[in-house]
């Protein structure tokens, strides 16, 4: 499966009958699906049917999907207000022989206000129905070229994070590889460092200053970060060849990697590791910025 990144356009037009009628629908990142809709009046319907839809094809982002409906061929009709037409004739027998007797004229009727109203005609069942599924036909249209458009830009950002796994693969082995973790660079540094402090005060317990010595080598031991600095780079490697939805894991693993990164700055006592760790720093930090638009 390919990568999808939460970003994305997509438009599609249609037409059904006299009615002409436009999908847009946009998408940036977000920790779960979004979705808000605008809809012509009278097509509020629809909400529930357009949600699904989406819903099946996307999982995370925050979307805005927008429908305009255009009429090409008005379909208006002429409605007779009947009560009011029996008004005006009752009227004009009350009146009698006051107003002029001569047969009430088509014009005359209309210029009369509220008598007559001329609307758009309403669709027939079978008409709205296919309509509607024009609309939602167009809809299915418009998702799919946004899933193309976020699937695309995915492929583009999988090959940008495999860059950044590599670098935190290759600064890892920078830093177990260093000539500063050697077990005799350490020996080394530690008797030049207990030297010193034996030479300033002899008093001190030789033996106690051995045994806090070999203590805090092994608390600045890199070892455990080394191997899971490496864990995750399989892991890493392993969700962005799968592609799918990775986002959210390879956000947690993006963490994970900050979370080594740190340790390894805070126990370093290489000037050549520190600038390894402030390194891999970096990289996580561009790694997670990337991931933060994977869904």
């Amino acid at each position: 499966m390919t990568l999808q990144s939460m970003t994305g356009f997509a438009r599609s037009e249609a037409a059904d009958g006299r009615y002409r009628f436009g999908w847009e629908i946009r998408s940036v990142n977000g920790k779960s699906l979004d979705v808000r809709l605008r809809l012509p009046p009278g097509l509020e319907r629809l909400e529930q049917e357009v949600r699904k839809r989406i819903s099946e094809k996307l999982s995370r982002g925050n979307l805005q999907a927008t429908l305009t409906l255009s009429v090409e061929q008005a379909n208006v009709e002429a409605v007779l207000n009947r009560d009011a037409l029996k008004a005006v004739l009752a009227l004009r027998e009350e009146l009698g022989d006051l107003v002029d007797p001569a047969p009430l004229r088509l014009d005359t009727l209309l210029g009369i206000r509220g008598l007559v109203d001329i609307r758009e005609a309403e669709d027939g069942a079978e008409t709205q129905a296919a309509r509607d599924a024009a609309v939602l036909t167009s809809l299915d249209q418009a998702i799919a070229g946004l899933v193309a458009m976020r699937e695309s830009e995915g492929a583009a950002m999988a090959g940008v994070l495999k860059g950044h796994v590599a670098r935190i693969a290759e600064l890892t082995a920078q830093v177990e590889n260093d000539i500063s973790r050697s077990p005799e660079e350490i020996a080394k540094r530690l008797s030049a460092q207990l030297a010193a402090l034996l030479q300033d005060a002899p008093s001190l317990d030789r033996d106690r200053l051995h045994a806090e010595a070999a203590l805090l080598a092994t608390k600045a031991d890199l070892r455990e970060e080394i191997d899971r600095l490496k864990a995750h780079v399989v892991a890493a490697g392993e969700l962005l060849d799968r592609g799918g939805q990775a986002g959210r894991r390879l956000d947690f693993l993006a963490q994970e990697f900050n979370r080594e990164s740190n340790t390894i700055c805070s126990k370093s006592n290489s000037a050549a590791v520190t600038a390894a760790g402030i390194e891999l720093k970096v990289v996580i930090d561009q790694f997670r910025e990337q991931v933060q638009n994977l869904e």
